[in-house]
């Protein structure tokens, strides 16, 4: 993710290529970043994170799982690694549960495990990941999207600020 914030001012001012490129580090979903882009200018943070909350939708959430690593995944790079930090300090007991949910979750659902875990420790997300196993996989292809849309919102806050 960029390590430089912008106003939403210089990004409404972006070509929409480089905007889609740097919504794309926040959302790997392709047609969400065309969106939100295509609907600039936008002159505020608020009115930015209102409008990627619209325009994301159930098609755009096997794009973005494509983008994100396992909870616990030692090879997470970057925002997701941040986002995981408290994972990294777990007992290896709590770390090899989150693997053994992480493939339980991947065959119940087929896609990773998707959960906003900033702030979260490991013990709270394998407990989440344990609930949500006992899902529909309707029902939880609409808690993978709300989960997604809170990762978003807390990313796109990271680039342009409250």
């Amino acid at each position: 993710m960029t390590a430089v914030a912008l106003t939403v001012a210089a990004f409404d001012d972006l070509p929409a290529a480089r905007a889609e490129e740097l919504l794309r580090e926040v959302c790997s979903a392709p047609r969400w970043a065309r969106q939100v882009v295509a609907g600039r200018p936008y002159g505020s943070p608020a009115a930015l994170q209102r409008a990627a909350a619209a325009a994301l939708t159930e098609d755009d959430l096997d794009a973005a799982l494509a983008g994100h690593p396992r909870i616990g995944d030692r090879s997470a790079q970057g925002t997701a690694r941040r986002e995981q930090g408290a994972v990294a300090t777990a007992p290896a007991r709590v770390l090899d549960a989150l693997a053994e949910g992480n493939r339980a979750y991947e065959e119940r659902f087929g896609h990773v495990y998707l959960v906003c875990a900033s702030g979260r420790d490991a013990e709270d997300l394998l407990a989440t990941l344990r609930a949500r196993l006992g899902n529909d996989p309707a029902t939880e292809r609409r808690v993978a999207l709300a989960e997604l849309a809170a990762i978003n919102g807390l990313r796109l806050e990271r680039v342009f600020g409250p």
